[in-house]
């Protein structure tokens, strides 16, 4: 937990990290007598039906299935796959396995069967926990899967011979459990991370992670209490499957004894989420920024819902100066923009509390993390305004543990206690980061270098751009030049490529960033590819071109 104070140097310069050598995350947040009676989760059903779990129930749930994971004989360290959205289910089994000493994998329920198949076979997964949806792709593949020896459904099974019931198991469990007695180092979960090459990469995360994730949660929302009366709600459309929304958001929470809302969507709908923010009153969010772009899309100016919003972080994709200004317009409060990866998440953030918002800036390090911007000799760059990778020291709590069963790219990844994030910023002199994209995404175009966010944020304010993407394309003069893609507010622009419109947009950009920068060629388009994670794939569009 942070020292509430109002001055960024002063908390960064007296921040010290307090690991235990034992330490479990169920421990610290379900197990906690503290919290036993408060509100764990509200759970929104389909029906609009308003589910309350306490941390109580959470735990005494967890339990049983800890005790049902014993029974199966899972051995210590067992990887358990969890094909499960928003609901109280995942949260059980995510806390069973902590429990237990079994590593978690959590994995987006919209992933296909290849996906799935691809991850539960490199993890060698014993156990799988799914629902009626998971549970009809795991059958197509379960005989390729020789470590899988379970299934845990927690929707009624059309075939109970070979499908354990999530519900049945639980009935026929106790509800008393001793935890494993965990080292903060052992490990917790499997997260996996798409890279630019190769297959997906497991990051291995230990307990302690959730620790090193508290300064960067706390510093986006803006401190956090343990406190009573808990006036904080935190909720956010990213699934749990990813980093963002289990340790962003859930664990977080919880570890400071703060409901959470969740509900199983399948889909990103911003109406529904204006309506969710304003009836259950959210007080906290982490909105990716293409959840952001498409609430701007749905209510471009005009107040329509009555919020109580006390924060929102973002990160992911770079906001613009645009979106930044609807968001204190529309959804009432400034919008913190955070920088991280899985496996090492949370190490720059925005907060408006400490310090002044720069805008495109992604923030300050969070107190605990060291962050430095290197070149391509592998030598720290101090000077102001000269852009470099980012790159984090090793020896935070957030940090992974490796790759699993990947040591050549745990090797790539970790050089001389320093890890390699990919990542292309740069500093002002008052230590302000500046993102500008991934190393495979600068673009080089005649002599100069140009982040793809940038350009992409001037574009974004145009009155009739709804979504855009950047690449650079091969040019004989140029090396490169800028090539945008662009989801246009009316329809009819796709079909028509209105040539004005695109002069329009280029004209914006020269006048507003550079003449170096404009988009030389403009294609519109009805969607662009992303990841399940709200990413744009600019590989893609670049093996299209």
């Amino acid at each position: 937990m942070l020292l509430k104070l109002n001055n960024y140097d002063d908390l960064y310069s007296t921040f010290k990290w307090n690991i235990p050598e034992f330490y479990n995350i169920a421990s610290d947040t379900v197990d906690k007598e503290l919290y036993s009676n408060r509100t764990a989760l509200f759970n929104l059903l389909d029906n609009g039906k308003i589910e309350k779990w306490s941390f109580l129930d959470i735990r005494r749930s967890a339990n049983k299935l800890a005790n049902a994971f014993d029974y199966l004989n899972l051995e210590y360290n067992a990887r358990i796959g969890i094909i499960l959205g928003q609901c109280p289910e995942t949260a059980i089994s995510h806390m069973a396995c902590f429990k237990s000493g079994k590593i978690s994998i959590p994995l987006f329920n919209l992933f296909g069967v290849d996906a799935l198949y691809y991850r539960l076979k490199n993890s060698k997964a014993s156990l799988v926990i799914c629902d009626r949806i998971g549970l009809l792709k795991i059958k197509e593949v379960f005989d390729k899967l020789p470590h899988l020896k379970s299934i845990i459904c927690i929707d009624e099974s059309d075939d109970p011979v070979n499908t354990l019931s999530f519900k049945k198991l639980l009935e026929e469990s106790s509800d008393s459990y001793f935890n494993k007695r965990t080292k903060s180092f052992d490990p917790a979960t499997i997260i996996y991370t798409s890279g630019t090459t190769g297959g997906p990469k497991g990051a291995l995360l230990p307990h302690r992670t959730l620790l090193g994730h508290i300064p960067g949660v706390e510093i986006p929302h803006e401190f956090l209490s343990s406190s009573e009366p808990v006036t904080d709600l935190f909720w956010t459309p990213a699934d749990w499957a990813w980093i963002g929304g289990l340790f962003d958001v859930l664990l977080p929470a919880w570890h400071f004894g703060i409901p959470v809302v969740s509900y199983r969507s399948q889909k990103f709908d911003p109406e529904f989420t204006f309506d969710l923010m304003s009836k259950l009153n959210i007080k906290n969010t982490f909105l990716p920024p293409t959840a952001l772009k498409m609430m701007k899309s749905y209510n471009p100016s005009s107040i329509k819902y009555k919020l109580n919003l006390r924060t929102i972080g973002s990160g992911g994709e770079a906001l613009g100066e645009d979106l930044l200004e609807w968001g204190k317009k529309i959804l009432g409060v400034g919008i913190n923009e955070f920088y991280g990866q899985t496996e090492c998440n949370l190490t720059i953030s925005n907060s408006g509390a400490i310090m002044p918002t720069k805008q495109g800036s992604i923030g300050k390090p969070v107190p605990g993390h060291e962050v430095r911007i290197m070149n391509e000799r592998g030598e720290f760059i101090k000077e102001p305004g000269i852009d470099g990778e980012i790159v984090v020291k090793n020896d935070t709590p957030v940090a992974f543990l490796k790759y699993w069963e990947n040591d050549k790219e745990t090797n790539n990844k970790v050089i001389n206690g320093w890890l390699h994030t990919g990542d292309f910023a740069y500093r002002d002199d008052e230590g302000y980061f500046y993102f500008k994209g991934r190393e495979d995404d600068i673009i080089n175009t005649s002599g100069y270098r140009v982040g793809p966010s940038e350009v992409e944020d001037c574009i974004l304010s145009h009155l009739q751009v709804d979504m855009v993407a950047v690449i650079g394309v091969p040019d004989k003069v140029r090396g490169n030049i800028i090539k945008a893609f662009i989801i246009p507010r009316n329809k009819n622009d796709v079909l028509t490529q209105n040539k004005n419109l695109k002069l329009s947009i280029q004209n914006d950009v020269k006048l507003r960033l550079a003449a170096h920068e404009y988009p030389r060629i403009i294609d519109f388009v009805e969607e662009l590819p992303m990841t399940t994670t709200g990413k744009i794939i600019r590989k893609d569009l670049r093996e299209i071109n």
